[in-house]
């Protein structure tokens, strides 16, 4: 019985220590990769064409020289550019 309750005790000790509490710093490197090569989201359609018409409207507000093409190309590059 005595054997157990010190066996107890060594655990909780090694627990408490703060070698057993910090991360690996192998781990902590794995994690700060997998971090960084997460992909970042595309913008949807649905925000390109809000985009698209804010430009557009631009346009038309300050009598400039276009196109819906080139409204909507401008749109993507600065969905891209925001990033």
């Amino acid at each position: 019985m005595a054997a157990k309750k010190t066996a107890k005790k060594a655990a909780k000790k090694a627990a408490k220590s703060p070698d057993a509490a910090a991360p690996k710093p192998a781990k902590k490197a794995a994690a700060k990769k997998a971090a960084k090569t997460v992909p970042k989201a595309r913008p949807s359609t649905d925000e390109i064409a809000k985009a698209a018409y804010l430009n557009y409207r631009r346009r038309i507000e300050n009598d400039l020289p276009g196109s819906h093409e080139g409204d909507w190309l401008e749109a993507e590059r600065q969905l891209g550019a925001e990033e």
